[in-house]
């Protein structure tokens, strides 16, 4: 028994190292932290906190009804309920099943290397059991109903630590944590991260081409192997086999046998056609993907639904019509759900998709030809559909869509596509196709938003992703106007600002039969990364962002933990740092580029130089590996080792040994440390006799 409760114990100390969870700015309910316009009168908040003033009153009056009568106690206690302000809460709070009444307190006594300023020496818990154990509070934050993880509660109708918890250590047990390298603890003073010093960007990055064709996007086939789908603006998708990296193997497809082909229901032109493909999280089991496209009325007879222009959103399609010299709502948003049900024995062996649609998860007709965005993603955490939807078109928005509550425009949305909406809620909740709204989307918070609304303000969102590290980590690239190119991590609820903002700066529509939305009506998140389009060397002066991922492969050590991204038009690549790490302060450089000498296929250009010819960049892409690749008019691309293009890496002998993580197994080593002490702990217990 002694045994067991050992490795317990050794268990609940794993959960407290670094690696299992994130610390960029994200406040408990999981949105973003508001910018203060004035200091908090009673917390010690300035710039950006988790609270307003009217929260900030309510933590006076409760701090107030605690009526503690010893200063230095009084002190230490208004500083934990002020914590719920910090911008970092939720890594404070640590909410996961049920919400703490108190954050982590900083506890010297596990031994953690730490980002977090003062922390490491900082025994705070200490400090708070020592200053308060013998003070009598009313409404303790540490009440019994808390304890549990370690102690024995002696007198629940007392209000003194020392009556509460046995000693020092049993309370510090439940009430303490480290500080790590992605996780804050709270020492009594608003959490602030230690910079790490210079970070160097890589010195370049190396690309071989594994394939010829064009294609828009690229996901990874969900049992893990060395497979990916591609898919191009046309509508078709093929399934190929990737080659090992430095094998002088090329992408292994037919062109002429695509896993699934509707061109026929898509309609392609410049900024139309098949835009997105997911696959649902369980498809080895279930075979169910979706893809997202656009379609004619005009040319297919399935292109129909409701127009995005309409007076739920206060808009007159005659007046739009006008505005715009046509018929608005010719063009349709899709997002089709298919099977690969009945192809094949084995899901995972199918190599064709059923091409009859399963069910029409969402349709929305466009004002405009332009900025429809149309990627689609599945959360990681949370299982649910993202889809990323741009304003509609029309220079500078001139509707106004992107910042109206109830247009879908403009707009990033979270559907859950396993739970289907009776007749009744569809109609209820008016919902634009079939699917649920999760429960704890924005709405739930601002019922003045439609349903499925996850984050609003944005003109083009053109390629997100989730961290395989971080999965908090959501970020988007976002199409500009006139000057800037911006990136921004997304969270629940927030407003990227278009178009009272491009990017950082203000902005000024030359029409606006629309309306105006004021600056001071918006608490906007601005970009953490971007880049003026007058910083740009290409000719024409065009700017379209590319968004990339965060590089998590070890083919190239020195890029690791970047956030890659590129420029459609320029052919120009840069690399994001954060610095502090999970601080969500990020700088950026341009990489320079060019192609593996052993590359499978040529990728110099023509005149002979040694940078790739690309021609334009569509998209990136991330396999089973993490591997990065490139989408361009000219072919794939695969980010390979630095030796190879001749750039020093350092880290590159180090690691050039080790193997690639399995899709499995990913993450920082300590993620692989925890899962395998808890495959240890369950045995054991198991063999003892017991069960779960």
């Amino acid at each position: 028994m002694g045994s067991v409760l050992y490795l317990l114990c050794l268990f609940c100390q794993m959960l407290l190292l670094p690696g299992l969870s994130s610390s960029h700015p994200l406040c408990t309910d999981s949105m973003a932290p508001n910018t203060l316009k004035a200091p908090l009168t009673f917390c010690p908040y300035n710039g950006k906190a988790c609270c307003n003033s009217t929260q900030d009153y309510q933590l006076q009056k409760e701090f107030q009804s605690m009526n503690i009568s010893d200063p230095a106690c009084a002190s230490v206690m208004k500083s934990i309920l002020c914590a719920t302000c910090d911008q970092f809460s939720a890594q404070l709070f640590k909410i996961e099943s049920k919400p703490r009444s108190v954050p982590v307190l900083c506890n010297s006594t596990i031994s953690v290397d730490s980002t977090q300023s003062n922390s490491a020496a900082n025994d705070y818990c200490g400090v708070v059991w020592d200053t308060c154990q013998r003070v009598s509070m009313l409404h303790s934050p540490f009440a019994p109903a808390l304890q549990g993880s370690a102690g024995t509660p002696v007198n629940i109708s007392s209000s003194k630590l020392n009556d509460l918890w046995e000693s020092k250590s049993d309370f510090c047990q439940a009430f303490g944590g480290a500080s790590a390298n992605d996780s804050v603890c709270f020492d009594g003073e608003p959490v602030s991260l230690n910079n790490t010093g210079t970070i160097s960007p890589p010195n370049g990055l190396c690309l071989e081409k594994i394939g010829n064709e064009s294609y828009l996007d690229l996901a990874p086939h969900p049992d893990g192997s060395n497979r990916v789908f591609l898919a191009d603006q046309k509508g078709r998708i093929w399934l190929a086999t990737v080659p090992e990296a430095g094998s002088g193997g090329t992408l292994g497809l037919d062109v002429l046998s695509p896993f699934l082909d509707i061109s026929d229901q898509v309609c392609f032109d410049t900024q139309l056609g098949l835009m997105g493909i997911a696959f649902h999280p369980n498809f080895v089991h279930n075979g169910r993907f979706f893809v997202s496209f656009n379609c004619d009325k005009a040319q297919w007879g399935g292109c129909f639904g409701r127009c995005s222009c309409n007076s739920d959103v206060k808009c007159d399609p005659s007046v739009l019509a006008s505005y715009a010299g046509g018929s608005p709502c010719q063009y349709y948003s899709v997002i089709s759900e298919f099977t690969v049900n009945g192809t094949a024995s084995q899901i995972s062996l199918a190599t064709r998709g059923n091409p009859s649609e399963v069910r029409r998860i969402f349709t929305m007709g466009l004002p405009f030809v332009a900025h429809h965005g149309g990627q689609i993603i599945f959360g990681p955490s949370d299982g649910y559909l993202y889809f990323m939807m741009g304003d509609g078109g029309g220079e500078g928005d001139p509707f106004n869509f992107a910042q109206n509550k109830k247009s879908l425009l403009g707009k990033i949305m979270r559907f859950d596509v396993d739970n289907l909406p009776s007749a009744k809620e569809m109609t209820d909740m008016n919902l634009w196709g079939n699917y649920s709204i999760p429960k704890d989307n924005p709405a739930s918070k601002d019922p003045d938003l439609q349903p499925e609304i996850w984050a609003s303000g944005l003109r083009n969102p053109w390629r997100c992703c989730f961290d395989a590290e971080r999965p908090s980590y959501f970020i988007c690239s976002d199409d500009g106007q006139d000057r800037y190119e911006e990136v921004d991590i997304i969270t629940k609820g927030g407003n990227y600002g278009w178009r009272v903002y491009e990017g950082p700066y203000a902005f000024t529509p030359k029409k606006a039969p629309g309306g105006n939305t004021s600056a001071n009506s918006i608490n906007p998140i601005f970009p953490v990364m971007g880049y003026d389009h007058s910083a740009l060397n290409n000719s024409g002066g065009s700017a379209a962002i590319i968004g990339g991922y965060y590089y998590r492969s070890l083919t190239d050590p020195c890029t690791y933990g970047k956030y890659i991204y590129a420029d459609l038009y320029a052919g120009a690549i840069w690399a994001g740092t954060e610095n502090p790490e999970n601080s969500g302060n990020f700088s950026t450089s341009q990489i320079p580029f060019s192609c593996a000498h052993d590359s499978p296929i040529q990728c110099t250009s023509t005149e002979g130089s040694p940078l790739p010819s690309l021609g334009y960049i569509y998209s990136f892409g991330e396999d089973n590996k993490k591997d990065l690749y490139i989408l361009a008019t000219n072919g794939v691309y695969r980010f390979a080792s630095p030796s190879r293009c001749n750039y020093s890496c350092s880290k590159e002998n180090v690691t050039a040994t080790s193997p690639s993580p399995s899709p499995t197994n990913s993450g920082s080593p300590l993620r692989k440390q925890y899962h395998d002490l808890a495959l240890l702990v369950s045995s054991l217990m198991l063999l003892l006799g017991f069960t779960f």
